[in-house]
């Protein structure tokens, strides 16, 4: 039974783990580079925006659901000893700790603190300067780990 569902779960995280990559891609060489162009509270105040949108059901569905998925996948990889393995279990764990808990624990503290700013006030210019670099550093990261794990989850699945 197990052995059945697992290429459809790693389908799943791999069409998850690509979506994320590609939201998170699109901020890295788009969205965060038009922000910086624009004075600071127009620049801080999009970025709070931004930061309130992406809290819907939809987007949060495919990302707390892709982990899910990858924990899935993990497990009922090595329950069954399915062949690529090793491949899937390096796959979710990288979506799981380098998109997911990196999210959660990094991105998320700079968004809240970002979001009760304000961006008129020196304060705020000077929370959106450091937030603008550490949050873009932290995202090419985010990038980068759920690009590779769909890569991995897909040599798995091969």
């Amino acid at each position: 039974m197990i052995a059945s569902v697992l290429p459809v779960l790693t389908v799943l995280g791999i069409v998850g783990s690509g979506l994320i990559a590609g939201a998170f891609f699109a901020f890295s060489t788009s969205v965060m580079p038009g922000l910086a162009r624009l004075p600071k509270p127009m620049g801080a105040l999009a970025m709070q925006e931004a930061n309130r949108a992406i809290l819907n059901p939809l987007f949060l569905a495919v990302f707390a659901g892709t982990a899910l998925v990858c924990v899935l996948v993990a497990v009922a990889a090595i329950v069954t000893g399915a062949s690529g393995t090793i491949w899937l279990v390096l796959g979710a764990v990288v979506f799981v700790v380098g998109a997911f808990i990196e999210t959660l624990a990094i991105n998320v503290p700079m968004n809240n603190r970002l979001d009760v700013s304000d961006p008129d006030s020196p304060e705020g210019a000077a929370i959106w300067t450091e937030y603008l670099s550490r949050w873009t550093a932290w995202n090419h990261f985010r990038t980068v780990t759920a690009a590779l794990a769909t890569a991995l989850l897909a040599i798995g699945l091969i």
